[in-house]
């Protein structure tokens, strides 16, 4: 298997890098909040916000391997790759592939723009990682679906227009059968959003309650009871971004740096700490970087799930070895109950590694947790079946 970029897309990757330069020539692995609003103003001016998108939508319509070096040029320098969170990411790319003319009319040009913001409703109390088990119901009437349930874990509901969600129209048969794709405004009675503080004690994250919700017909994308159709459209070749390289290529950067800056170069047991991480981190790219190529060749494998654990896996350690390095210099800003202090205490990156290593331990959870990872690996990949 040749691993190995095309000429078209090396030079498509120095474009990248001389954008990057360009906007940012001075950018930090952490670019503050003027950097990053420069930077979204950038992609706007250039059209590449929606990089997920077809050109006749809006996009960019690059292909995989472009889109592959992108996420990795902008994440590893700590750079949003695009705007307006789930609006671009998720829904934008559903409506481009599922969506009606006035559909995408009606909400592309919004996303695009950064004015409507949408969030996702798929997980529920009782269906996260198995999210074919979702109870939120719509019962269609004559013009409309009434909507009732409740949604959780439910990231930026609190600041969003517009929500894409999963619900149940059908109660009889395979549980995947009877599942709707409904888009919600989140400014319509009955919705009731609730803030869940996570471990890090940050807002991100909600739950929705929906109290006989009406949702207009023509707001469902696609067809009644193939909405998991569409949700799984939204994954289909896209293998990249599950392992959290880019992430993890960048915490491994300050990694190196902290420890310079905290002057233990000659912790021979730290070294080799980070050694055995960044080995397992390389072989997790070509694994990667294989996926890849079976996508782009039309061959999608099972591949995302064994990426998926492993990448955790790793991204948790860079975590721990962070507040290894940080030391003593992490206390200040572990209490989450208190004001940070207001002064700037020990070495940059010391500022965040509680935060960011707290909030690591969601990733055994979040888009499918380890046991489901396992479970499908068993199944697709070794052929074992449950007795």
């Amino acid at each position: 298997m040749n691993l190995a970029f095309e000429p078209d897309d090396e030079r498509f990757r120095k474009e990248v890098r001389a954008f990057i330069a360009g906007v940012l020539p001075n950018a930090s692995l952490e670019p503050v909040a003027a950097e990053r609003n420069r930077w979204e103003q950038a992609l706007i001016e250039r059209g590449w916000q929606a990089y997920k998108w077809p050109a006749e939508s809006g996009g960019t319509g690059w292909s995989l391997a472009q889109k592959y070096i992108w996420e990795t040029e902008t994440g590893t320098r700590g750079l949003a790759t695009q705007i307006s969170g789930s609006g671009v990411s998720m829904i934008g790319p559903i409506l481009c592939g599922y969506g009606t003319a006035a559909q995408r009319a009606r909400y592309l040009p919004a996303i695009l723009d950064g004015t409507e913001q949408w969030c996702q409703g798929y997980s529920e109390p009782g269906a996260g990682s198995d999210l074919a088990s979702l109870t939120t119901r719509a019962d269609r009437e004559q013009h409309h679906y009434r909507v009732n349930g409740h949604k959780l874990w439910t990231s930026g509901a609190h600041h969003s227009q517009m929500m894409f969600c999963l619900v149940r129209t059908r109660h009889d048969g395979p549980k995947q059968a009877g599942i709707t794709f409904l888009l919600i405004d989140m400014r319509a009675p009955g919705i009731e959003v609730t803030p869940i503080i996570a471990i890090d004690g940050m807002h991100s994250l909600n739950a929705v309650r929906l109290d006989n919700v009406l949702v207009p017909l023509d707001q469902r994308i696609g067809e009644e009871n193939q909405g998991w159709t569409y949700a799984k459209g939204l994954l289909t070749h896209e293998r990249t971004g599950l392992a959290f390289i880019t992430e993890s290529l960048r915490k491994l950067e300050i990694l190196k740096l902290g420890v310079k800056t905290c002057d233990l170069t000659d912790d021979l047991a730290l070294g080799r700490k980070i050694a055995d991480v960044e080995i397992e981190l390389q072989a997790l790219i070509v694994s990667e970087l294989r996926a890849l190529a079976q996508s782009v060749n039309g061959q999608p494998g099972v591949e995302s799930s064994i990426l998926k654990l492993k990448g955790t896996h790793i991204v948790q350690r860079l975590t721990e070895l962070l507040m290894e390095c940080a030391g003593p210099w992490a206390m200040p800003y572990s209490l989450i109950d208190r004001e940070l202090p207001d002064e700037r205490i020990g070495p940059h990156f010391c500022q965040e590694t509680v935060q960011q290593y707290l909030i690591a331990r969601s990733a055994s959870i979040a888009g499918g947790s380890d046991e489901i990872q396992r479970n499908i690996i068993a199944k697709h990949v070794l052929g074992l079946t449950s007795k």
